[in-house]
């Protein structure tokens, strides 16, 4: 394991090396490398905003791979059209300053391709840029690849209504449809390198990769809130991933890792130097988790209006969560600082998630009253009621503890203003809160709580040191609870009042 992980992470540091990063003094247009380059214009694709490239492009993308070591395809200044083109192994994307990839919103335009198949819970099908089974393919440069997305979801939603496309899986609840192009989709592909693109309006997730290996995305523009479901960053059952600089705004979950199969995981992957925004959770692992994650730093990172939770580590279909470490962390203007959850939303062959070894430190927080996210015109879904601020959470269930965890140097600055009128859970009825074993997890599945800073339930092995949580205003509740947790340790706890409560 250690040998490959080494081989990985050499692989990664060769391609950031020998891909320039963006620099306001750097030079226009098609790069002179020396590497075997095709102007797409050279295939009769438009730059016009109006003329559909399918078909161009995809030959280009044919020829390019058919090259004996594959080459660049570089797309030059203007507007590309586009419906769903597939990436072949050795090909690599390269996007001038002013040049913008634009996803059709015609929904027909992204039917072809009928040998790629489904990956878990993702079809390869469905996506304006996908691979499958491809190696060594990049997309780099400067430029833009937008979804036009809102355009394209309401054209899919406007067909299934009037019965020409129906969508099986339509969300009735919330009006929308389910199946909706997003703006990548890799799957099952080894050695990808994405750099200094901006990311822009998918219909669904922005850039998601499935099964893959040795992955490295650095210094890229996520801007993906034009519709529901919007996700900057997903990563399912990857091996090898590093996720450096980016900028991520959306409407739904940052930075998701994901894990569909029960036989895999992600497994060695890093995020480190980001800056979040989400109507969701900013860094979250979930809520797929059959196989699990395994061996994941995150460090560096700057959370801002954010809805939900800033980090939220989340096991609740079997999987395995474990050598997980969070340190360096700020968060601004972010509902709820740091979740962890171990569920049983589904238990496959009766097999219980699991959860330990978690080291979170150097994190530093504010959370507000009111909703983070008011500015999206795309906002994450209500929370079932809204009234008394919610702490953190540490949290498994009854016969499965979460294990081993320690939280180290956090200062976080809570709203206060918690009000008995509004509902009141207080320690008299600590053993009413629910249980919610088998509900989607999220910061407020257990409706109040009867603390107002961390709430740590059904637990093994946890350490607090050097601890400062603060109120902005009064609060009723005590600062902690803990509640089923063997092995309490605490060290340097400082809080408006003194006294930590341990339920037996």
């Amino acid at each position: 394991m250690k040998r490959h992980r080494y081989i990985s992470l050499l692989f990664l540091c060769l391609l950031s090396a020998c891909s320039p990063k963006p620099k306001a003094d750097s030079c226009e247009g098609m790069p002179e490398d020396g590497v075997f380059t095709v102007n797409v214009a050279d295939f009769g694709a438009v730059s016009d905003g109006e003329t559909v490239n399918t078909i161009a492009l995809q030959n280009a993308i044919d020829s390019v791979a058919s090259h004996e070591g594959g080459g660049r395809l570089y797309f030059g200044p203007g507007q590309w059209l586009t419906g769903m083109i597939q990436i072949k192994s050795d090909v690599e994307i390269y996007l001038d300053r002013e040049a913008t990839i634009l996803g059709s919103t015609n929904p027909y335009d992204y039917d072809g391709n009928t040998e790629l198949g489904v990956r878990g819970d993702e079809d390869v099908r469905v996506g304006l840029i996908v691979a499958d089974r491809a190696e060594r393919i990049r997309f780099r440069g400067y430029g833009t690849i937008d979804g036009q997305g809102l355009g394209l979801a309401l054209a899919i939603d406007s067909l299934h209504h009037t019965g020409e496309r129906i969508d099986p899986n339509y969300n009735y609840r919330r009006m929308r449809p389910s199946t909706r192009p997003k703006l990548f989709f890799l799957a099952d592909c080894d050695s990808i390198f994405v750099n200094g693109i901006t990311l822009r309006n998918s219909s669904g997730w922005g850039l998601s990769v499935h099964n893959s290996t040795n992955i490295a995305i650095d210094s890229i523009t996520v801007v993906n809130r034009g519709y529901w479901n919007n996700d900057g960053i997903d990563i399912n059952d990857c091996k090898h991933v590093r996720i450096t600089r980016c900028d991520i705004n959306s409407a739904d979950d940052g930075i998701c890792l994901k894990s569909d199969d029960k036989d895999s995981c992600n497994d060695d992957i890093q995020i480190e130097n980001c800056r979040i925004a989400s109507s969701a959770s900013a860094i979250k692992f979930g809520t797929a988790s059959y196989g699990g994650f395994r061996n994941v730093t995150i460090r560096d990172v700057h959370v801002y209006d954010t809805f939900r939770s800033a980090i939220a580590l989340e096991s609740v279909d079997g999987g395995v969560l474990e050598n997980v470490l969070v340190e360096d962390v700020e968060t601004v203007n972010t509902g709820n600082p740091i979740f962890i959850r171990l569920g049983a939303r589904h238990t496959p062959n009766g097999k219980y998630s699991e959860v330990r070894n978690v080291t979170i430190r150097r994190v530093k927080a504010q959370v507000p009253f009111d909703r983070p996210d008011k500015d999206y015109d795309i906002r994450g879904p209500e929370v079932d009621y809204f009234h008394n601020p919610w702490p953190s959470s540490i949290a498994g269930i009854p016969g499965h503890d979460i294990e081993n965890i320690l939280l180290e140097d956090i200062e976080i600055q809570y709203p206060g203003r918690a009000t008995k009128a509004m509902g009141y859970v207080g320690l008299y009825r600590v053993k009413e809160v629910n249980e919610a074993i088998d509900k989607y997890p999220e910061f407020s599945m257990f409706g109040e709580l009867p603390c107002w800073a961390f709430y740590v339930r059904h637990v093994s092995g946890i350490t607090l040191k050097n601890i400062n949580v603060t109120l902005a205003d009064a609060d009723y509740r005590p600062a902690f609870v803990f509640d089923d947790v063997k092995s309490l340790n605490y060290d340097n706890i400082n809080q408006p009042e003194s006294q930590i409560f341990k339920v037996d």
